[in-house]
């Protein structure tokens, strides 16, 4: 076990390829699962370390081996020695700040991918980093937590004529990624009705909790925009320009598709970025009608109770020879001159549509 790093700015002065966990530590164990499988046979169990699935190096299975949690830096710095993996991608798998991309080596590939999770109660986005490491008949995922995200892989493989059981190890990469991207479309889903529920509420009530979901939701699609790029590009690697042997060309048909999926996703958070700025154009012009709205009633009122305060100013006047002051109807007539005055300017205002 080693200390773990909140920043990768706090490796400054270590040697390249230092081996040092960067991110944040969950309070979840640490395990091992190990998956291994072909058209005939499938097996799976926990290990403890990676020395009990080195036997399996000279088979002719695929196995999958899922390392959950990233603290214990002895279990990577196990993998690079015993299937002779570069210092500099071991040292990427513990940096949980990479952004998604894909190296190619002579016998592996390596791959970093950000799953995603919309929080419904803080409306945020989660990342979660996965790493992979395609070998020719390895493949290792690297988690910084455990959950069900993989879990429809695993219902796949206990199928005994599933095509994922009679394919190579490439294929197990493919439907992965699949998995993570699959992720990407859940959250598009969500944000779906986000944003319908934001928009509702701009249209009957805007309030300042209603600005300040649009601005949680601004500056999670910020994030979420700078990780879309490189998602492209890793896919449109994997698809077309890739060169690696390991990646069998049927199978780069599959990353043709997943790279469409990635395409429509970073589409849909280009055409958020234009509906939130919409958004808060209408919910300023929201609140400036509202205050018009308010503005007008008071002005309404404020005009019927001028000619009103005028008459009582005039005979509050303390001048000695005013008639009316004198004559035995004169309250009752200035409360219907009051009122006339008043229904007649409501009548008015309401022909003129002020109301």
């Amino acid at each position: 076990m080693s200390e773990s790093l909140s920043f990768a700015s706090e490796k400054s002065g270590l040697p390249p390829g230092s081996l040092v966990h960067v991110g944040e530590v969950h309070d979840y164990p640490h395990s091992i699962s190990l998956i291994n499988y072909n058209g005939t046979h499938l097996e799976k169990r926990t290990i403890q370390s990676i020395e009990e699935c080195l036997h399996y190096q000279n088979t002719d299975t695929i196995t999958w081996v899922v390392i959950n949690g990233l603290k214990d830096v002895s279990v990577i710095d196990a993998i690079g020695k015993h299937f002779n993996i570069h210092a500099l991608v071991l040292e990427d798998i513990l940096n949980t700040h990479q952004r998604p991309k894909l190296e190619e080596f002579n016998d592996y590939l390596f791959i970093v991918m950000k799953a995603v999770t919309l929080e419904d109660s803080t409306y945020s986005i989660s990342y979660e980093q996965i790493s992979l490491l395609l070998l020719s008949n390895f493949v290792f995922t690297f988690r910084e937590k455990p959950d069900a995200l993989f879990q429809p892989v695993i219902d796949r493989l206990n199928i005994p004529t599933s095509q994922l059981r009679n394919v190579g190890a490439d294929y197990l990469t493919y439907v992965l990624i699949d998995a993570i991207v699959d992720e990407y479309f859940t959250m598009q889903d969500n944000l779906d009705e986000l944003v319908e529920t934001v928009e509702d509420e701009l249209l009957v009530n805007p309030s300042t909790k209603t600005l300040a979901t649009i601005q949680k939701i601004r500056r999670e699609l910020i994030f979420l925009r700078r990780t879309m790029p490189p998602l492209r590009e890793l896919l449109k690697a994997l698809h077309r320009s890739s060169e690696s042997p390991l990646l069998e060309e049927r199978t780069r048909r599959y990353f043709g598709d997943v790279y469409d999926h990635v395409i429509r996703i970073s589409e849909s958070v280009e055409s958020y970025r234009d509906l939130i700025a919409s958004m808060l154009d209408i919910y300023l012009s929201s609140i400036s009608n509202k205050m018009n709205e308010t503005m007008k009633v008071l002005t309404v009122f404020a005009s019927i109770f001028i000619p009103l305060t005028f008459i009582a100013g005039v005979y509050g006047m303390n001048f000695e020879y005013m008639p009316e002051l004198k004559w035995r109807w004169g309250y009752p007539a200035l409360w219907c001159v009051f009122v006339s005055v008043s229904v007649s300017l409501l009548i008015y205002f309401k022909r003129k549509k002020w109301l």
